[in-house]
């Protein structure tokens, strides 16, 4: 039996930011009945796999509020409306790590799909240089860590490494250094 499409009726908006909108849609299902669905809409996300010149991939660590922990982490952040996700790519590598360098996209993802229609978009970062360019965030700030692509496995596995973002854009980026 083929999967069927729904359709949507009407769409309310309950909450916006720069970053997401909270959303209220009223959807009609394959067999009629109506559906209320309750989800995150974002412009989507930009991360970056920063790869040094002795093969080292840099990596931040960073504290996060809502797990009240530390979080070793690619550099990423969130697309506003309007923005190409290689600007956001280049914004947040400079932001982030006070580098900047040659980008080339390698793949996206949902992270949570069924909650969020966000698309993250992965990209890998070379031939990195120091950037002239300034701008933190006044409430983020960082550590680099260096790690051997073995060493993100061996963090994986030890959940030293535990935010899904990052995971994800690890499982589409190790082809290219394991």
């Amino acid at each position: 039996m083929p999967l069927h499409r729904w359709r949507k009726v009407s769409s309310e908006i309950k909450f916006k930011n720069p970053w997401w909108t909270y959303k209220f849609d009223k959807c009609s299902l394959p067999d009629g009945k109506e559906y209320e669905y309750h989800y995150v809409h974002t412009a989507g996300s930009s991360f970056i796999i920063p790869v040094k010149d002795n093969g080292k991939i840099l990596l931040v660590n960073q504290y996060r509020y809502l797990n009240d922990r530390f979080s070793i982490e690619f550099p990423g952040g969130g697309i506003k409306e309007n923005q190409l996700p290689e600007f956001v790519a280049r914004k947040e590598l400079i932001e982030e790590t006070g580098l900047t360098g040659d980008l080339k996209k390698i793949g996206f993802f949902n992270p949570y799909n069924g909650i969020a229609d966000e698309i993250c978009h992965v990209f890998i970062a070379s031939n990195l240089i120091p950037s002239d360019e300034e701008t933190k965030d006044e409430q983020e700030e960082f550590e680099m860590i260096e790690l051997t692509p073995s060493e993100i496995e061996q963090r994986i596995q030890s959940n030293e490494i535990y935010d899904g973002m990052t995971m994800a854009s690890w499982a589409i980026a190790r082809k290219y250094f394991l």
